[in-house]
């Protein structure tokens, strides 16, 4: 045999001898098991509510909150062709009764669609639907979660339940700083959620969310916490995840892995409206010492001690001898309030409250806001190279809101926007004005036939009416008596940072 073919033998004998190991360390690869969210779902989905908010600010219409020169037939046709079905909340073609609805269904279709007769410009006392959100039922009886944003101002509440059942529920109250609300519904032996502990979320772990995003009803997604502890707001250190969130998601339960609830789905990132792989959770723990307070007594009850503080940077704790960066720097102080009966000046460091450590300016509020107004504490600041203790008393913060009552007794009466167009304007501050960087425009502050019909909003800026800048709320209501109603009329209007012209018809003036 020859040195050539000896080769070729003995390399293939060493790849059969090679083979059965081969084989056998590829069987014996780990296998990646995907969690399984069918049983999480079918025990936490019937926890999850629908949310719909109804105002009175116009005559018949239905805007679901378009943005200006959005068209509602735009959305239909959004959700013809990608979902294949009608946009939600959109009454069914060809008119006709609420046969076949349940639980105050036809009341449903009344706040979603509006009056199924054609609209008059000049009545202007119709429901409209305002809002979409989610919620989950905290307690059998009835008391249900959200976010304070998607029930915020709203004149009646519609909770639906999973089973189609539907409820107009009370506000119990509302927290904007957290933004944290609570209803009620009149029900009994309802599915509550199981609460979970906040404090023991990881980071990488798996999560679902459960709610209406875009007004469909009972959607799951899912995703892995992405961080904790993010400081987005003053009393919140946000639970941030890639889960699925937008819009109509908002006050729906954030579900860990054992079925619980370990925050509300309530902010999303996003430079289009939709979802960009960040979104943030109000942590439960935060939620429910939140809630017990408004279950309580309608309103939360915080501490405070009147300083405004930021933070501190590596820099000014460089040049302040500090070890390292950390405390809350006191920019002013508050003339009689706590801190400064306490002694507390602009410029002092304030490491410790109550003996726990300020690692960051946003700890602080949290700290001082959890406290009982009347308890008496220790700060300890950085002031001239030196530490001190200060004795301060806090004090009760003023409230947002108090729960608004089934009946009204004091209502505070609308501003009418009895012209033309169906606005009310007013004249921008000097000041507001700079800092938009504008030279004219009036801020609308109320809204109500076709100026809600076209998408208007409380807070838009009107920056001309057809060719005419608008200069003042008294030459906007001259222009707007001189419009001719058989005319559609060109509105220049501004939107945060956005500027588009929306086409709009004057009504009729009503006949004296």
């Amino acid at each position: 045999m020859s040195n050539f073919s000896l080769r070729k033998f003995i390399a293939a004998a060493a790849l059969a001898v090679c083979l059965p190991f081969v084989s056998q360390s590829a069987s014996a690869a780990p296998t990646v098991n995907l969690p399984d969210f069918t049983t999480l779902v079918d025990k936490v989905g019937p926890s999850v509510v629908n949310i719909r908010t109804t105002s009175r600010v116009g005559s018949g219409s239905d805007l679901r909150g378009l943005p200006p020169g959005l068209d509602e037939g735009d959305m239909s046709e959004f959700f013809r062709r990608f979902f294949g079905i009608p946009m939600p909340g959109q009454p069914p073609r060809g008119g006709g009764g609420g046969g076949g609805n349940n639980g105050g269904g036809s009341q449903g279709d009344q706040g979603k669609g509006g009056s199924r007769n054609a609209p008059d410009d000049n009545q202007d006392n119709s429901e409209q639907s305002s809002g979409v959100g989610s919620g989950f039922i905290l307690s059998t009886d009835g008391y249900v979660m959200t976010n304070a944003h998607v029930v915020d101002d709203a004149d009646t509440i519609y909770v639906t339940l999973t089973d189609k059942r539907e409820f107009k529920a009370r506000l119990v109250g509302v927290d904007e700083r957290t933004d944290v609300a609570v209803v009620k519904i009149s029900a009994s032996n309802l599915p509550a959620i199981t609460i979970g502990d906040s404090n023991k979320v990881r980071v990488g772990e798996w999560v679902l969310a459960i709610g209406s995003p875009f007004g469909l009803d009972n959607t799951v997604t899912a995703g892995i916490v992405s961080a904790k502890g993010r400081d987005t707001g003053d009393y919140l250190p946000f639970i941030q995840t890639d889960v699925a969130v937008n819009p109509g998601n908002s006050g729906g339960p954030l579900i860990n892995m054992a079925g619980e609830v370990i925050g509300i789905n309530s902010q999303i990132y996003s430079r289009t409206g939709g979802f960009m792989g960040i979104s943030f959770a109000i942590p439960i723990d935060e939620a429910m010492r939140v809630a017990d307070q408004l279950k309580a007594s309608g309103k939360v009850v915080r501490g405070r001690i009147a300083v405004a503080i930021g933070e501190v940077t590596k820099d000014v704790a460089d040049s302040l001898g500090l070890p390292k960066a950390q405390g809350a720097l006191v920019s002013s102080v508050e003339s009689g309030g706590p801190a400064d009966k306490a002694g507390v000046q602009p410029g002092d460091i304030i490491l410790k409250f109550n003996g726990q450590n300020v690692e960051t300016a946003t700890d602080l509020p949290r700290m001082v806001g959890d406290t009982k107004p009347g308890t008496k504490t220790t700060l300890t600041i950085w002031r001239k190279g030196q530490t001190r203790d200060l004795s301060v008393t806090v004090a009760e913060m003023q409230p947002d809101k108090v729960a608004k009552t089934e009946q009204k007794k004091s209502p505070q009466p609308k501003e009418r926007a009895s012209n033309a167009l169906g606005m009310a304007v007013s004249d921008i501050p000097a000041d507001q004005k700079k800092a938009l960087k504008l030279t004219s425009g009036v801020q609308i502050d109320a809204v109500e036939g076709p100026a809600a019909r076209a998408g208007f909003q409380k807070g838009d800026i009107i920056m001309r009416i057809g060719d005419t800048d608008i200069t003042s709320a008294k030459q906007f209501q001259e222009v707007a008596q001189g419009l001719d109603a058989s005319k559609m009329v060109a509105i220049l209007v501004r939107r945060g940072d956005n500027t588009q012209f929306v086409p709009l018809r004057p009504r009729v003036p009503a006949q004296k």
